[in-house]
């Protein structure tokens, strides 16, 4: 299991026992809870730290600094070495009790087992709404179908996880590009509850951002979207030319704008290959903690293209 965590030292404890509640109730499976630190600012690595002193079916990954919930999710997919690797956050919004189910699925066949949301306790009506439109909008430009009402927790089998290393994308969009493997998908739904303690740490920027990096990884729509507005700009124009009149001054601002959205757009997909170019390694990893025999496959690296970066041994503390 996959805990990416960002400012949770307020819930973690009760994170921690009821994911060990279901490690237990999951004799036949042997389990890891990998718990990584998206450069908290709060005390979340102390208490990491010490829940990897005393389990030796826990391990921590604290990177550099923030480097965003994706970022974290593909850290831990890449330190995880089970068969089936379950990733979920440490909020507790969604339930750890539905991981049995889910795993008796992969046992069944599916390579991929997501948690869709019935409903989502505890949040504003703005963001309910939001996200049930960006998915569903995500869903009609995309060039493959995304699964509806799913975020990152779901359970990935070694091959996707295998894919999801390997994967060359620094603006790697998880939910997006599992879908894009079009490997056999389950479901199970379930209510998400309020979170336990502290606050979202998903502000309207960052949902922004992670809406933005679906869109441009998923569908090439937005680039087509300025060709379509600059010839309806273009047919408003002349049609205000045609009749000569005061309509004609509505024309150049129109058509400003019109490049102007142009060239936003086209900006960020620039954006986005000026950082898959750069070769800069999608996070760093500052110190492990915990057994770490073995680690699962990753992305496959080069002086050009890192997929991460550790800061040396003597920099960091094994246990």
């Amino acid at each position: 299991m996959v805990v990416p965590c960002y400012n949770e030292a307020e819930v973690l404890a009760q994170t921690h026992a009821r994911l060990s509640r279901v490690l237990a109730s999951l004799a036949a499976f042997d389990c890891e809870l990998i718990y990584v630190d998206d450069g908290s600012a709060d005390d979340t690595w102390d208490v990491v730290n010490s829940l990897a002193k005393k389990s030796g079916s826990v391990r921590a990954v604290k990177l550099s600094r923030n480097f965003g919930h994706q970022a974290a999710c593909l850290a831990g997919l890449r330190e995880a070495v089970g068969d089936a690797v379950v990733v979920i956050d440490a909020d507790l919004q969604d339930p750890p009790e539905l991981i049995p189910e889910m795993a008796a699925l992969w046992r069944d066949g599916w390579a991929v087992v997501s948690a869709r949301r019935r409903s989502r306790e505890g949040e504003t009506l703005f963001k309910k709404a939001s996200a049930y439109a960006f998915y569903r909008l995500l869903n009609t430009l995309s060039d493959h179908s995304l699964a509806l009402d799913t975020g990152d927790f779901r359970l990935l089998d070694r091959e996707v996880v295998t894919l999801l290393a390997e994967a060359g994308d620094k603006s790697l969009y998880l939910r997006g590009a599992v879908s894009w493997f079009g490997l056999p998908e389950a479901s199970v739904s379930y209510d998400r509850d309020p979170r336990q303690a502290g606050e979202s740490k998903y502000t309207l920027r960052k949902m922004l951002a992670l809406s933005r990096r679906g869109l441009l990884s998923g569908s090439v729509a937005p680039l087509r979207l300025t060709t379509y507005l600059g010839a309806a700009v273009l047919a408003g124009g002349l049609a205000a030319a045609a009749v000569q009149r005061d309509a004609r001054l509505l024309a150049r601002p129109g058509a400003f704008g019109a490049q102007a959205l142009t060239l936003g757009i086209v900006g960020e997909y620039l954006h986005a290959v000026f950082r898959q170019v750069q070769g800069r390694p999608d996070y760093v990893v500052e110190e492990r903690l915990g057994g770490r025999a073995q680690l699962g496959p990753s992305a496959p690296s080069s002086p050009s293209a890192p997929s991460s970066a550790v800061l040396p041994a003597k920099e960091r503390v094994s246990l």
